[in-house]
């Protein structure tokens, strides 16, 4: 899944006319694998080792341009650093409160929100975007000791 999820995303570049260096291939990757929803920081701290010559500012731009062609969301909650997300089906994000944890959440049952929402006011609904706060579980653990 993982696997064919990089080549579709590295075709899409291909196809878009960005050049696939290795540290966007390993930006790309991570982002894949990772569930964690990374901010640049996160990313740039995962793959120095790998990469040594790479700055924080080449990962961020290389999200920038992900971004652009469609492959990643960037996340902004409050004042918190942006979070990066490999656009994969329709989601929601349930967000810890404490520790800014952020988990997807799967519910195909809102898609008909936009079309209510269309034939109710009249706009041409492109997309929408609904967060669900709360304390995680381990943050929900720790409170209790």
């Amino acid at each position: 899944m993982v696997q064919s999820q990089l080549k579709e995303a590295l075709d899409t570049l291909k196809d878009t006319g960005v050049r696939i260096t290795p540290q966007r291939h390993a930006i790309l990757e991570y982002l894949i694998n990772s569930m964690s929803h990374p901010t640049a920081d996160e990313i740039y701290k995962a793959l120095e080792g790998k990469f040594p010559n790479m700055s924080v500012a080449t990962v961020y731009n290389n999200l920038r341009v992900f971004r652009e062609v469609g492959l990643v969301k960037e996340l902004t909650y409050g004042d918190a650093s942006s979070r990066f997300d490999f656009v994969t089906s329709q989601h929601y994000h349930v967000i810890c409160d404490r520790c800014g944890k952020i988990v997807d959440f799967h519910y195909p049952g809102l898609d008909e929100v936009e079309h209510l929402a269309s034939h109710v006011t009249g706009f041409n609904v492109g997309h929408h975007r609904m967060e669900i706060y709360g304390i995680c579980p381990e943050c929900s653990a720790k409170e209790n000791h």
